[in-house]
């Protein structure tokens, strides 16, 4: 009997280590590179809560009134092909009751213009392509991919430096489970402001060169932690002026305990959590385990079919011996 291998089981071999050698380029090939900050990013990130600002109209300081700040990401596609990095255009507005809606963004309380450029895959900072501010640290708009159980360096714009926040445990957001991180920023002189002497208690000047104070009662972010992105914000921004070389608050210019993100807000950012993380999880773990697995079987059921091959008999030897005469 002789053995032939039949077409079927070299087919299940081949799939097999197909499927083999396919399940590891998946898991460290192809889900790092999928692993990285888009480039056309469009989205509105919208932060409420109540506290007290300064209304120029009555120049003074009012309290308990709604606060509104509005975060929308724009990518720069030209210029992010142009680089290799992600480039986005931030807008940022800062909003009361009397400037909502705004026609012009420059109408609202505070208003902020800035271009983050990141590494699409570390998500660390870029210092180029016309980048305001200059910036450091781990994390703004998000966090990097695969967020670990650790303090991060989150960069503080109205600051103009970075803060340290620190990992606080888990925390469900619209029934999804992601991390929380927390941090706070003590009173810090960021700047000064040509301002009436009177509004500083300076009477005497008609103008002064008043400093600029920033604090935050807390910040709390909640990251999913395969993608980085933010599913939960919380700021306690408090801006104020003091005279110079004063150690006390002249005028209050904002102050609110907690600015949070809206519950719409929360649920877009979420939905948009599950599916980037679920994307991430199918290249990344679902596909080469199920790759690998199948691999395994289809090699192991080939392999043997090609060793047990077919059996056929064998023909007689036309030329074998007989008697002749």
């Amino acid at each position: 009997m002789r053995r032939t291998a039949s077409p079927t089981s070299l087919i299940l071999l081949g799939l097999g280590v197909f499927l083999l050698v396919l399940a590891p380029m998946l898991a460290w090939y192809v889900q790092p590179r999928a692993a990285v900050n888009p480039i056309d990013i469009d989205t509105t990130a919208v932060y409420q809560g109540t506290g007290a600002y300064f209304d120029t109209d009555e120049v003074r300081t009012v309290t308990g009134k709604r606060i509104t700040v509005t975060q929308q990401v724009r990518g720069n596609v030209e210029d992010s092909e142009k680089s290799g990095d992600a480039v986005w255009d931030v807008t940022t507005t800062v909003d009361t009751d009397k400037t909502l809606p705004a026609a012009d963004p420059h109408d609202s309380l505070e208003f902020f213009l800035n271009r983050w450029v990141t590494d699409r895959k570390t998500n660390k900072p870029v210092h180029c392509c016309e980048e305001n501010p200059y910036f450091e640290g781990d994390a703004y708009l998000k966090f990097p991919f695969d967020v670990h159980k650790r303090s991060y360096q989150w960069w503080d714009n109205s600051l103009g430096d970075v803060i340290t926040l620190h990992y606080a445990g888990k925390q469900k957001v619209q029934g999804y489970t992601g991390l929380a991180f927390t941090g706070t920023v003590p009173p810090t002189k960021i700047g000064t402001r040509l301002v009436p002497g009177s509004l500083v208690d300076q009477p005497n000047q008609s103008q002064v060169l008043a400093e600029e104070w920033y604090s935050n009662h807390g910040v709390r972010l909640v990251v999913d932690q395969r993608t980085g992105r933010v599913i939960y914000a919380q700021v306690g921004p408090r801006r104020t002026l003091r005279a110079p070389g004063h150690s006390y608050d002249a005028v209050l210019l904002l102050d609110a305990d907690k600015l949070v993100f809206t519950t719409a807000t929360q649920k877009s950012q979420v939905k948009l959590a599950k599916k980037e993380s679920g994307q991430l999880r199918m290249v990344g773990q679902t596909l080469p385990i199920g790759a690998a697995v199948a691999g395994f079987v289809l090699a192991v059921v080939g392999g043997v079919l090609v060793v047990r091959g077919r059996r056929h008999p064998q023909s007689p030897d036309s030329s074998g011996s007989g008697l002749t005469m």
